[in-house]
């Protein structure tokens, strides 16, 4: 009886020519869901319009929850590095609201892309898809930067990470056509003024 081969961790790329067809892949894989959605996205068109081979594609993304979960966490990456300073004057929490309130516009921008990250990142499990855990971990520390909090608590842990799954939430009613976008960003400014009153610099 033949022996079934193991399931083994994703590579990472190394090299700059490594890294390089790794970007071609999420870029690609980006423009394809935007334009078709998660389900119509096939992974050997993703190797061919990225210029790579099919065995190098499923190499790096097993699956596509791998793949547009990685294409969530770079995205969170890049907006973790270029997000705007408060306002002066603005309060911390509601800082934060405005941040997520950008990020969400960003996101609905292209709807479609959209729904593909944020139900593969929903999706993947923690210790087979490490960028899951790189998406939570991003967004946990840009909000507690956004908050001034250098060390958090347990509690400033707790109230961030519930104020995230309450902003997927609500991105995900908009986004699926149940919440107009003005009532999505002002319940998300609301949930960061409720969530964040107990954190510890208030």
């Amino acid at each position: 009886m033949p022996r079934i081969a193991e399931a083994r961790p994703p590579a990472e790329p190394s090299s700059p020519e490594q890294r390089a067809r790794h970007v071609r892949i999420l870029r690609a894989a980006s423009h394809m869901a935007a334009e078709r959605g998660l389900e119509r996205v096939q992974m050997h068109e993703v190797a061919k319009a990225a210029g790579v081979a099919i065995g190098t594609l499923y190499r790096y993304f097993p699956s596509k929850t791998h793949l547009f979960t990685a294409v969530m966490a770079e995205q969170v990456d890049r907006f973790s590095e270029s997000a705007p300073r408060p306002r002066p004057g603005t309060s911390p929490e509601d800082a934060v609201g405005e941040l997520l309130v950008n990020a969400s516009r960003q996101l609905l921008r292209r709807p479609a892309l959209a729904t593909a990250m944020l139900q593969s990142a929903n999706a993947a499990n923690a210790a087979a898809v490490a960028d899951a855990g790189r998406i939570d971990n991003t967004f946990r520390d840009v909000v507690l930067r956004t908050l001034g909090i250098e060390t958090p608590t347990a509690m400033d842990v707790t109230l961030v990470r519930l104020l995230m799954q309450c902003w997927y939430g609500v991105l995900q009613m908009s986004l699926n056509g149940r919440m107009a976008i003005s009532d999505m960003e002002s319940d998300v400014r609301l949930a960061s003024r409720l969530l964040l009153a107990p954190r510890s610099n208030a």
